[in-house]
């Protein structure tokens, strides 16, 4: 008797209008980016990362401003030769995401030893200058605070 083999079906394998609209705008986007791609030197092109049409306005994405100032020149090119037809162009720079990584430890202040604590607020009672020996001395005394903690 032979054994039934059973496949593990893809997410998209079932039907799911949100997973095929999802589908059809990455389509969309991958194929605007070619053709974007096709109307600009090599060089400039390998900068284009995204492209996109909302509201009547493209939108292209590039890795740096340097970049972006190279593409505002092709501006009347992208407008002419754009399917479907766009109205403006707009180019953004997309930066590097910075967020919450979970698993990261908190980042803690690197505290001088106790005896330059010490050597701060005794030095601080030597100086004439009234608003910079206050300063030292709440200084001084915060160090205290944190490093006891």
């Amino acid at each position: 008797m032979t054994a039934k083999e059973t496949a593990c079906k893809t997410p998209l394998s079932y039907k799911n209008q949100t997973m095929a609209y999802f589908q059809g705008q990455i389509g969309q986007q991958k194929r605007l980016l070619y053709a974007v791609q096709k109307l600009l030197p090599t060089d400039l092109a390998d900068h284009v990362l995204c492209c996109l049409i909302r509201d009547n306005k493209l939108l292209v994405y590039t890795d740096a401003a340097a970049w972006a100032s190279q593409l505002r020149f092709y501006h009347a090119a992208l407008l002419a030769n754009t399917e479907p037809a766009v109205a403006a162009v707009q180019v953004k720079v997309m930066t590097e995401q910075v967020g919450f990584v979970a698993g990261a430890s908190e980042r803690k202040a690197r505290l001088p030893c106790p005896e330059k604590i010490e050597c701060i607020k005794n030095d601080s009672l030597n100086i004439d200058d009234e608003p910079l020996q206050a300063a030292l001395l709440k200084l001084s005394a915060t160090l205290e605070r944190l490093s006891a903690k």
